[in-house]
């Protein structure tokens, strides 16, 4: 093989025959659809996952890297967890940065993937070129720090991926955690990693340097001309880094689109006590920077006398307004709870404000919270209760670990889940932000604001300014940053870095370590093909049609006071531009535009 950035190897675990087999990267495919969560998709769709049980060992787990996992450019630290979702259903795809999507690709894989279901717990031990299945009894039930720390006894320098407690329960709002505080997050995948009885993998790679590519030269070029462009941006040179991802906090307060007590409400009177403004007074010791990151968007904070990782800004809306408390500390101690049990920090305090709705409501009764009542705006209550959720205590801990649709949906009302295909929508109020709700509601991975971020010109105004309250050209708006996700998302880039590069730079930085020669055009070409595949992947997993749509709450309801009052979502003045856009019939890819891109 001429030189690239693909290692050239992929290690295929069968958990149920304790076996480890070392099979080759399909050059081909891998090329044809990037990497990572386009490869994968495509592996997943070819051995027929779609149509099995998300939690049966019939279901595969896909830990995958992209070809700049690891190499010199910048944020090349990504990798991605690939399989059926057992929370929606459909496929999932959850991304992570820290440092072990590169240290795997540095000892020499591309990915690994899952199969089957050991009878006992297992965890997969790399060094170099050498994998091999531990026992996990001894880490099984562990908190992901404790866990971490026993690997580190007699492996070191590893970096750890696990699942922790919330995992092992099967829980629909488990996430896979890596080097203590980065989560690969949303659609449960933790979940379907526990089910196989496997707890993780611990990766050591002796080299520690970046990968060989196709192009050093035209990567160190491609790379200098990126690095000074996101120096110069103003959300990556400055905002991000200055006050890390919750410097949205007063943005998007402040058009009146932060969502607030369950989506009830869309502007928060204390926001600035949230505020990532306020956390960098507060809290934060220092920045926290993933694998050769210029932006540095991470938070090191103290709390109680710890010095741990801080909630991102999703979370701290979650926790915050969506639950209606303005306790900073409190927010970051359940964050730290959630990164501890392995639970997604955005599901997790969504379902906490369900079920406050559901207690404001009467339906979830003084009885079922034992001692801590679900209150809008109680700082007790959404610690005690993520604490309850990771542990699995209590009846009703153990109903909120399946997620708020399944939770309002046993109390009769799964209106008062602000899902789209169940998965909850994150900190953008579609009703003030119109092409996020296109967005949400077309996600091939339910409520979701990293499928497609048109807060970037909606909002901040990047790459140029759009009206966030008109629905004219969101439609294809929202499908070329759909498309141009899918291949940041497969090259194992950030997508922190679309702030300040567009298709032109990924091309070249791709082409570079690749040896492709790709336009720019036909770079989103393959973006294109990795979203229709995933749509063609839920199409066989049982999606219809009526998926795609919103909360009746943000269809029909307007919003009650702020600066966007009055408004409501208008997805059906988007919806049929973007099918015709997609090439799509009742929403799912025709014959012909399968053909033309090659699927």
């Amino acid at each position: 093989m001429s030189t690239t950035s693909y290692a050239g190897k992929v290690l295929r675990v069968d958990l149920t025959n304790e076996t480890v087999k070392t099979e080759d990267l399909d050059l081909e495919n891998a090329k044809k659809f990037i990497g990572g969560r386009g490869w994968a998709t495509k592996l997943l769709f070819d051995e027929g996952v779609a149509t099995v049980d998300p939690l049966s060992p019939d279901n595969k787990v896909i830990i995958a890297t992209g070809p700049l996992s690891g190499a010199a450019a910048p944020t090349a630290g990504r990798y991605m967890v690939i399989t059926k979702s057992p929370l929606t259903g459909m496929i999932a795809c959850s991304n992570s940065g820290g440092v072990w999507g590169a240290t795997l690709k540095s000892a020499g894989w591309d990915a690994v993937i899952l199969e089957g279901k050991a009878d006992h717990p297992l965890y997969l031990n790399i060094v170099d070129g050498k994998a091999e299945l531990l026992d996990a009894d001894r880490i099984w039930g562990m908190k992901t720090a404790e866990a971490t720390a026993k690997i580190h006894e007699t492996d070191p320098d590893a970096s750890v991926l696990l699942i922790g407690p919330a995992g092992e329960a099967l829980s629909e709002n488990a996430c896979v955690m890596n080097d203590l505080d980065r989560a690969a997050g949303r659609s449960g995948v933790g979940a379907v990693v526990g089910s196989k009885n496997f707890k993780g993998i611990a990766v050591t790679s002796t080299s520690r340097g970046t990968i060989d590519v196709a192009h050093p030269e035209n990567l160190a070029k491609a790379n200098k001309d990126a690095m000074g462009k996101l120096k110069e941006n103003g959300v990556t040179g400055e905002g991000l880094g200055a006050f890390g991802t919750a410097v949205l906090v007063n943005i998007i307060n402040g058009i009146g689109s932060l969502p607030t007590r369950n989506w009830q409400e869309s502007y928060d009177e204390n926001a600035e006590m949230i505020s990532g403004e306020t956390l960098a007074e507060t809290l934060l010791v220092k920045n926290g920077a993933c694998f050769r990151c210029p932006i540095a968007c991470g938070r090191i904070i103290e709390l109680d006398g710890a010095v741990i990782g801080g909630p991102e800004y999703e979370t701290i809306w979650a926790y915050g307004s969506n639950c209606g408390v303005d306790n900073l500390r409190a927010i970051s101690e359940a964050n730290h709870l959630c990164n501890e049990y392995g639970l997604d920090s955005i599901s997790a305090p969504c379902t906490i404000a369900s079920a406050m709705e559901l207690y404001q409501r009467g339906l979830i009764t003084e009885a079922d919270c034992e001692g801590v009542p679900l209150e809008f705006g109680s700082a007790e209550a959404i610690v005690e209760w993520t604490r309850r959720m990771g542990a699995g205590e209590t009846k009703l801990g153990q109903l909120m670990q399946k997620g708020s649709y399944r939770l309002c949906d046993h109390y009769g009302h799964p209106e008062y889940s602000m899902s789209v295909k169940k998965q909850d929508m994150p900190a953008y109020d579609a009703r003030g932000v119109k092409g996020m709700g296109l967005t949400y509601a077309t996600s091939n991975r339910g409520g979701c604001h990293v499928r497609g971020y048109l807060t970037s010109p909606e909002v901040l105004g990047i790459p140029e300014q759009l009206d966030r309250l008109a629905t004219d050209g969101k439609a294809l708006w929202c499908k070329i940053f759909q498309d141009l996700t899918a291949v940041i998302d497969s090259m194992g880039m950030c997508l922190f870095t679309s702030f300040a590069l567009g298709a032109p730079e990924y091309a070249d930085i791709l082409n570079a370590a690749t040896g492709t020669k790709y336009t720019a055009d036909e770079i989103l070409e393959v973006g294109e093909r990795i979203y229709n595949l995933e749509r063609m992947f839920n199409q066989a997993a049982g999606m219809k049609a009526s998926d795609d749509t919103l909360p009746k709450r943000v269809l029909d309801d307007p919003i009650v006071a702020g600066p966007s009052e009055g408004e409501t979502s208008d997805l059906d003045k988007m919806l049929g531009e973007y099918y015709e856009l997609r090439g799509w019939e009742g929403a799912f890819p025709t014959a012909a535009t399968k053909a033309k891109l090659g699927l």
